[in-house]
């Protein structure tokens, strides 16, 4: 998975600009990701004619193995100081993520996402025991992932399977930066010599 902050603006909005780096990490056992949509029914006579459903945001449930402390107190929005205390549940605001994952399918093809818009809903851990023995502790986030742009578009995604995959696209060059626009996918694909010179 992949993780990279906002740089939202004073007020504490999101805004398209984000922060230079892009964490990765490999331990993710599980994702979950739940539509939640909003209906809207249009009436004549009495009777429906039109319905337009319409995703309001993403639920993004992820297990993994020992998430970044940093990265998770971050998204809480928790106080850190020098010494290493953590200040917990406060009022302080969860900043907006960019958060990006890889789906393998069938016959060696993948699929890159990036979900730009984010922000940290729930978490929870848990150690399970057994007598004596401790099993691995598992945490499990819950993040929420917003429309991003004026389409009200929530997630930005490419396809291996498809006829038009861009030809020399990988998994580090998809996540080098968040993917929002078209000409974001194609600043992330680097040109041949004789490209650049047509």
């Amino acid at each position: 998975q992949y993780i990279c902050f906002n740089q939202q603006n004073e007020d504490g909005e999101w805004q398209n600009q984000y922060e230079e780096e892009v964490e990765k990490t490999e331990v993710v056992k599980s994702v979950k990701v739940t539509e939640n949509a909003e209906n809207t029914n249009a009436y004549a006579s009495g009777k429906i004619y039109d319905s337009d459903d319409t995703t309001s945001d993403v639920n993004i449930e992820v297990s993994v193995l020992a998430f970044p402390a940093d990265t998770l107190a971050r998204m809480r929005a928790e106080v850190v100081d020098a010494g290493g205390l953590h200040l917990s549940g406060g009022k302080g605001e969860k900043p907006y993520f960019a958060y990006g994952k890889v789906v393998k399918l069938k016959r060696n093809n993948v699929r890159f996402e990036w979900y730009p818009k984010c922000k940290l809903a729930e978490n929870s851990d848990e150690i399970a025991t057994r007598e004596d023995k401790f099993s691995e502790q598992t945490d499990t986030i819950t993040i929420i992932a917003y429309p991003f742009n004026n389409n009200d578009d929530i997630r930005a995604y490419v396809d291996s399977s498809a006829s038009n995959f861009p030809t020399g696209l990988t998994e580090d060059l998809f996540f080098a930066k968040p993917i929002l626009t078209p000409a974001d996918l194609k600043a992330a694909i680097p040109t041949t010599q004789s490209e650049e010179e047509q």
